[in-house]
C-alpha cells in the first residue's frame, strides 16, 4: 500500500490572499441583489478562517477581508480622482487603498475581539459575532462623518432579511445576517450529533421571512404626477464654461416644458443649474421663478446658493405656484457633506490642491429640514450622498404631522463614470424606502433616475447614461415605521448600545470562566 500524501497547509500569505479574494468577490452582492447570498457566504468563509486564529492573525484576516471588500466596492473613486481630478494614477490608487485600509481597521478590531472573547458555544458566539460586526459597521458609518457605502445591509434589499428593514434598518439587517451566518457556520464546524441543527433552523427562519407578508406601518395619502429629468451631462463638461450653457439650457427647457395641468412636480438633478443665481444672466432666475408662479406645477432643482459673505450651500430650490418675486424661495441645503468634495478635512488641503475638481467648503443645512408642500403631499429632498444615512432621514419623522410623505433624491454620479456606483446607489435608495416605507423619487444626471415605491420596488426607470424625461406617478404615504420612530428620536444609539452590552457581557463571561477554571495538576 502506498503512503497517503497530505497537502501542505497553506502559507500565511496564501490565507491572506484567499480571504482578500473572498472579500472582493462578495461585493457582487451589492450590484446584483439576486446574488445577496454571496454576502453571508463570504462572512461564513471569513469566520471559518478566523475562529481558530490568534487575535493578531484574526485582525490581519479582518483587515484583508475589509480592505478588499471596500476597494472592490468603491474602485470607481479612481475615476473621479484620476480622470476628472487629474491625480497621477499611482497616487489615486494609493489614496483609495489608504482610505479603505484605514476604514477596515474597524473590521480588524472586530475579528480580534471575537476571537479573544468567544466561548466555543455556537449560539453564544453567534450573538457576539453579530455584535462586533455591527460595531465595526457603525464605526465606519459614523466616525469622521462616516463612509457607509457597501454596508452589509445593502446587499439584502431583495433577500428575506429585507422584511426586517422597517424594524431595525440597514445596520440591523447586517447584524442579523452576521449572527445567523455565524450560528450556522459555527454549528457546522462543531463536533456533535446536532452540528447541522443551527444551519437547518437558519434556513427555516429565512424561508419564513421570505413567505411572510410585508407589514405596512404606513397608509396611502394622495397621488402626484411627476416628471424626472436626467440630463446626462458629461462630468468633464459640467463645469466647463464653454459647455455648461448647453446643459443649463436643456434643463431649463425641460423644466418649462413639464408645466401643465397634468403635472404636479418636476425634479431636476443635483446642480442641474451649475451657476449661482447671482451669476446667471440678468433676469434669468427671476423669469424662471415667475414661470412657475402660474398654474399648478411645482419644480425642484439642484442649484448652488449663497454668497462670499455668508458662505455657499449645495441646495435644492423649490419653484412654486403663487410665489412672488422678492419672497424667500423654498430651499433645502445639503446637511451631510462629502469629505474632500464639499468640505476639506483639517490637514488635507494639500491633497485637494493637487486635484482639478471644483471643490469648496460648503455650509451645512439643518438636519430636520422642512419638506416642500406639493398638492397636499410633503416632499422631502436629500442630495446625492445623503441617502446613505437613514438615521438622518429618520430625524425628519420626529413630528408625525410634518413627516415627509414622499422622499426625493437628486444626485450626480457622473463623477464616477459608467460604473457599479449607479447600481449601488440605487440599492441604497431602495433600502431607505424599505426602512421608512416612503416612496423615493430619484432625479440624477446619469442614473439611476427611477421611481421607487414604499416597499423598495422600482416601478419606473430611465435608461442610464442618456438624456431622458421620465414621467411617472407616485403615491404618498403617512405613518411611522418602528425604525423611523426610534432612529428619528435616538439615532443609531440603540444598536450601538446593544452591541456594546453584548461585548461587555462576553468580556465578563470570559473573565469569570478563567477565574473559576481549575488549576492545573502539579507535576509528579
Amino acid at each position: 500500500m502506498g503512503l497517503v500524501q497530505r497537502r501542505p497547509a497553506p502559507s500565511w500569505w496564501q490565507e491572506l490572499f484567499f480571504i482578500a479574494v473572498v472579500g472582493a468577490c462578495h461585493t457582487l452582492a451589492y450590484v446584483d441583489t439576486q446574488a445577496w447570498w454571496l454576502q453571508p457566504a463570504a462572512l461564513a468563509l471569513l469566520l471559518w478562517r478566523v475562529r481558530l486564529a490568534t487575535p493578531r492573525r484574526a485582525a490581519a484576516l479582518g483587515l484583508a477581508f475589509g480592505t478588499a471588500w471596500l476597494c472592490a466596492g468603491t474602485w470607481w473613486l479612481f475615476i473621479s480622482l484620476h480622470r476628472y481630478g487629474g491625480l497621477p494614477a499611482w497616487m489615486a490608487v494609493a489614496a483609495i487603498l489608504a482610505l479603505n485600509s484605514l476604514l477596515s481597521l474597524y473590521m480588524a478590531a472586530a475579528m480580534a475581539a471575537f476571537v479573544r472573547w468567544q466561548s466555543r458555544r455556537p449560539a453564544i458566539d453567534a450573538v457576539l459575532f453579530a455584535a462586533v460586526f455591527l460595531l465595526a459597521e457603525l464605526a465606519r458609518g459614523v466616525i469622521f462623518t462616516g463612509f457607509t457605502w457597501v454596508a452589509a445591509g445593502y446587499a439584502h434589499v431583495d433577500s428575506p432579511l429585507a422584511r426586517l428593514a422597517p424594524f431595525v434598518g440597514a445596520y440591523g439587517i447586517g447584524a442579523a445576517a452576521a449572527g445567523l451566518t455565524a450560528w450556522a457556520t459555527l454549528g457546522a464546524l462543531t463536533d456533535g450529533p446536532h452540528r447541522w441543527r443551527p444551519a437547518l433552523i437558519t434556513g427555516v427562519v429565512m424561508l419564513l421571512l421570505w413567505l411572510s407578508p410585508t407589514l405596512d406601518f404606513s397608509r396611502p395619502t394622495g397621488t402626484l404626477n411627476v416628471v424626472l429629468l436626467q440630463g446626462n451631462v458629461p462630468q468633464d463638461e459640467k463645469f466647463d464654461p464653454s459647455n455648461m450653457g448647453a446643459a443649463i439650457d436643456w434643463h431649463v427647457r425641460e423644466l418649462l416644458a413639464a408645466r401643465g395641468a397634468d403635472t404636479d412636480l418636476v425634479i431636476a438633478p443635483e446642480t442641474a443649474l451649475v451657476l449661482l443665481p447671482s451669476e446667471m444672466p440678468p433676469g434669468f432666475w427671476d423669469s424662471l421663478q415667475q414661470a412657475f408662479s402660474q398654474g399648478r406645477t411645482h419644480a425642484l432643482t439642484g442649484v448652488p446658493m449663497g454668497d462670499e459673505r455668508s458662505g455657499y450651500t449645495n441646495s435644492a430650490v423649490g419653484l412654486v405656484p403663487g410665489h412672488r418675486l422678492g419672497e424667500p424661495v423654498y430651499r433645502y441645503d445639503k446637511h451631510h457633506l462629502v469629505p474632500f468634495g464639499e468640505f476639506v478635512p483639517p490637514g488635507f488641503r494639500w491633497f485637494t490642491r493637487m486635484m482639478n475638481i471644483p471643490l469648496g467648503d460648503f455650509n451645512r443645512g439643518p438636519l430636520q429640514a422642512p419638506s416642500l408642500p406639493v398638492a397636499g403631499e410633503r416632499v422631502a429632498p436629500n442630495i446625492c450622498y445623503e441617502d446613505l444615512f437613514g438615521e438622518e432621514l429618520a430625524a425628519r419623522f420626529t413630528d408625525p404631522a410634518r413627516a415627509p410623505t414622499i422622499l426625493a433624491n437628486i444626485s450626480n454620479i457622473g463623477w464616477f463614470g459608467d460604473t457599479i456606483a449607479v447600481e449601488q446607489h440605487l440599492q441604497i435608495s431602495r433600502m431607505r424606502s424599505l426602512e421608512l416605507q416612503r416612496p423615493m423619487l430619484r432625479a440624477t444626471n446619469t442614473g439611476a433616475t427611477v421611481a421607487i415605491d414604499h416597499r423598495g420596488r422600482v416601478v419606473r426607470a430611465a435608461a442610464p447614461y442618456r438624456k431622458v424625461v421620465l414621467k411617472t406617478t407616485v403615491q404618498g404615504r403617512d405613518g411611522l415605521t418602528p425604525f423611523a420612530w426610534w432612529a428619528g428620536h435616538l439615532g443609531l444609539w440603540p444598536l450601538g448600545l446593544w452591541a456594546a452590552a453584548v461585548v461587555a457581557w462576553a468580556i465578563r463571561r470570559a473573565r469569570v470562566s478563567v477565574a473559576v477554571a481549575p488549576a492545573p495538576a502539579p507535576a509528579p
